[in-house]
Parts: C-alpha cells; structure tokens; sequence
C-alpha cells in the first residue's frame, strides 16, 4: 500500500512547523474512521504534552495500525482486559502502556467504541520544547542528535514526559492532544509492522518517505 499526499520539504522553517497561530486540536470524529486511515492522516498532525516541567511537541512521522481481536500483534486479541480496557472505549483517547517494563509507548484509540484498535505513534520530529526534550534523553556525555530525540515510540514518550499518568487522557481535551498546524508531508511509504514476533505480515506502518527521524528497522521499543 502506498499514497502521496501534497509535497512540502522536510527542511521546511521551524517557525512555520511550530506556529501554533493555526493550532486546531484533533476534534474526535478524526479517530472514529478506519486505523489505516487514521494512520495515514496522522503523519504531519503534531503530538503536544504538556506537563510541569514545560510543553514538548513535534510531528508525528512514523505511525502502526492495530486492528482488533483478530490481530495477533494487538493487545486486543486475547479479547477484553483490564488493561486494554482503552482500546474498546471511545475514539480519540489515549492508551499508554509500559513495554517490556522499560518503556511507555503512547497510542490513540480508533474507530467505534467497542471496536478494539489504535494507531502507534512510533516517532515525531521535533518543534516545541528541544532542550527540555534533549535533557530528558541525555544518557552519558554524547549529546542526542535533534531528529533522534523523537526517534522510536519510546524515545519519544522519555523525550515529551508521558508516562501511564497520561493513559486514558481525552486526547481531544486534556494535556495530551493532538493538533493540525497546517503541516503538510512529502511521500509517504507503508511497510510490515517491525520489532513483532506475530503479524509481521501485515503492511500497517507508514511513514513519511524518506524522513530522518523514522526509526526505520529498529525494534519497536
């Protein structure tokens, strides 16, 4: 599966991509569509936490579906629990879990209640919040290059502050949302879902072609 969407640098001015004048949060009939939809639409929508310690944000340029029970890589296949209670709520609320007990990978749930699913937001490019980010991933003295910041889906929670506090946040009204700046992004690729051990099959990641801050074959944590 692939796509194109209308082409805009990626060197594009940062004062563009991080001008909040035309922020419009992510209102929810956006989730409530089709994962592979939403997953596609959400490649150049922009990630914003705001948290104590200040605002971090950036775009969102690599994203993985997961679709229902019948996806053995969804925490939905083994049916209702406690734990993925957020994948059968509304659409456009977030579900944060802690992978492998290292990191938080933070989701948004899609499509109609009681239809389990949600997209992985695997990496963004940084805009607001740099050195707040920065000093949040600096382990030893090498300083993280700026487009790995945001580069995995859990370097990217270290990097904006979430954490299971921000599960089950309304993406639409709380300090975790999502917003459209008017961003747009040059070709986009889809290709196997990565660092899975069952689904490996399925062709439900996509990212923005080509951009350095996808995490590319990297596992998934």
């Amino acid at each position: 599966m692939r796509t194109r969407r209308t082409e805009r640098s990626n060197r594009s001015s940062r004062s563009n991509r991080s001008s909040r004048s035309r922020s419009i949060v992510l209102p929810r009939a956006f989730y409530a569509r089709s994962t592979l939809t939403v997953a596609e639409a959400l490649l150049g929508t922009v990630l914003v936490h705001r948290s104590p310690a200040g605002v971090a944000a950036g775009m969102i340029v690599e994203t993985e579906a997961y679709v229902g029970e019948d996806d053995p890589a969804c925490h939905a296949a083994p049916g209702p629990t406690r734990r993925n209670e957020p994948l059968y709520g509304p659409p456009g609320m977030a579900y944060v879990y802690l992978n492998y007990g290292i990191h938080y990978l933070v989701n948004v749930v899609t499509e109609a209640e009681g239809h389990p699913a949600a997209v992985l937001i695997r990496a963004l490019e940084p805009l607001d919040g740099i050195a707040l980010m920065a000093a949040r991933r600096a382990t030893g003295s090498r300083p993280v290059e700026e487009h790995e910041l945001c580069r995995g889906p859990g370097n990217l929670t270290r990097a904006l502050g979430i954490t299971l506090a921000d599960n089950r946040l309304d993406l639409v009204d709380s300090r975790l949302v999502l917003e459209d700046r008017g961003l747009s992004v040059e070709s986009v690729s889809w290709g196997p879902r990565i660092g899975l051990t069952v689904g490996v099959d399925r062709p439900w990641r996509c990212w923005v072609t080509g951009h350095r801050s996808v995490s590319g074959g990297r596992s998934r944590a």
